[in-house]
């Protein structure tokens, strides 16, 4: 089996364990004396709702509505699924976010709330809070995005210009509440998936401003208005670990990154390469990252430490790119570019980077997949990896090659997935 096989092969064993069409079942509650209403968002959203409604007693009374991202959807009987924009919140996330405070303040202790959240729901649960408005969640959120906040920063900010997320949608509800979670966060706590609607919030109105200033975020009045009135202590805070709304409140992860990396280290067992789970947590500027694992592999390669090959170096998390160019790509592909760079082609180093949502950024590919020749066929080419990654362009490399990794939607979303081969 080519060293491309085995990357993709790995990359299908990450997804599967992350389906939630096969995770979320186990997770079920049982059925309430009164309704069920299911409600959600994130890019897994409508896998998670069809996963309920397959599962869920025929006799059992079960409704609801999630949201989920542009493309995301699947055909539902008993849950409307709407799409909406993601990472930039628009309208339709909007309205539908009214949709489901309708369907929550209707329930009673009889009932029970299902909420099924997933990266992403941060963007798609959009309805914000006070005087701010989605124009305003929009300029901030591009704002955000354009510096490189990592997304619990931008978590803490969304929080607090939004009128569900940060326990607020638990907060609502008079009825028990069940959330399942994928996670995407590293850490997997509840209060950073979607920004955990129902979870309970330790973060503060003024921690958003230092954030706003630490990153040298330009946003709107309306929004600076709010954060400043909220840290003055003028408006209520997010609901805070302790308080007993959270007593009637289980959130529960049914999938993480770690699950999909150890399946994937199960598979490169099965293939006799040695698999080194380098954890779940990197995060960290794409590029600077992909210097680390540059000289790790070389280190394997040349030296035979700290392990011998094949060794398939695995890891997941989310690392951040600060745009500074006009280019086109996700972190994914910046990180296998800066790798590029810094390998220069060397023998027997192959790697694959890959968000697990399908979608690397704003492009229509999950990542690429990066091989000893990639630096002399895009010579060929008139392609220069240093140059293209000071335009952030790393899309337009891989893509010149024909070396991305179009899965289309996935609908599911554990964050990134990285494997560095080395034979």
């Amino acid at each position: 089996m080519s060293p491309r096989e085995l990357l993709l092969g790995s990359f299908r064993s990450a997804l599967a364990a992350a389906d939630p069409l096969k995770v979320v079942p186990a997770h079920l509650p049982r059925p309430p004396a009164g309704r069920t209403v299911v409600v959600g968002a994130g890019k897994a959203a409508a896998a998670m709702a069809l996963a309920v409604e397959r599962h869920w007693p025929a006799d059992a009374p079960l409704s609801g509505l999630v949201i989920t991202r542009y493309r995301h959807g699947l055909l539902a009987n008993r849950v409307t699924v709407v799409e909406a924009g993601h990472p930039v919140p628009d309208e339709s996330g909007e309205n539908a976010a009214r949709a489901i405070v309708r369907l929550v303040k209707g329930l009673t202790a009889r009932d029970r709330l299902l909420a099924l959240l997933s990266g992403g729901g941060s963007a798609l649960l959009a309805l914000p809070a006070g005087d701010v408005t989605i124009t305003d969640l929009k300029a901030v959120t591009r704002e955000l995005l354009r510096c490189g906040a990592p997304i619990q920063e931008m978590n803490v900010v969304r929080k607090h210009l939004s009128a569900l997320l940060g326990g607020q949608l638990a907060a609502r509800c008079r009825a028990p509440v069940t959330a399942l979670l994928i996670s995407d966060v590293t850490g997997d706590d509840p209060t950073h998936v979607a920004s955990g609607p129902c979870a309970p919030d330790p973060s503060t109105f003024a921690e958003a401003l230092d954030i706003l200033a630490r990153h040298g975020v330009s946003a709107p009045p309306a929004v600076l208005e709010r954060l400043r009135r909220g840290a003055k202590g003028e408006i209520a805070e997010t609901p805070k670990p302790g308080e007993r709304l959270f007593e009637r409140v289980e959130n529960r992860v049914v999938a993480t990154a770690r699950h999909a990396l150890l399946a994937a280290a199960q598979y490169f067992i099965a293939h006799d390469i040695h698999p080194a789970v380098l954890g779940d947590t990197v995060t960290g500027e794409a590029r600077e990252v992909a210097k680390v694992y540059a000289a790790l592999a070389r280190e394997v390669k040349l030296h035979g430490m700290p392990w011998t090959p094949p060794v398939a170096l695995v890891s997941g998390g989310e690392t951040t790119v600060t745009v500074r160019g006009s280019g086109r790509g996700g972190r994914n592909c910046e990180f296998l570019l800066a790798l590029a760079a810094e390998l220069k082609g060397a023998a027997g180093i192959d790697a694959l980077a890959c968000d697990t949502d399908g979608i690397d950024g704003t492009e229509e590919n999950a990542g690429a997949i990066l091989s000893p020749d990639t630096p002399r066929r895009a010579a060929a080419l008139g392609l220069d990896a240093a140059k293209l990654l000071d335009a952030n362009d790393g899309y337009g490399y891989f893509s010149a090659l024909d070396d991305l990794v179009v899965t289309g939607p996935t609908r599911t979303n554990v964050n990134d997935f990285r494997v560095v081969l080395v034979t």
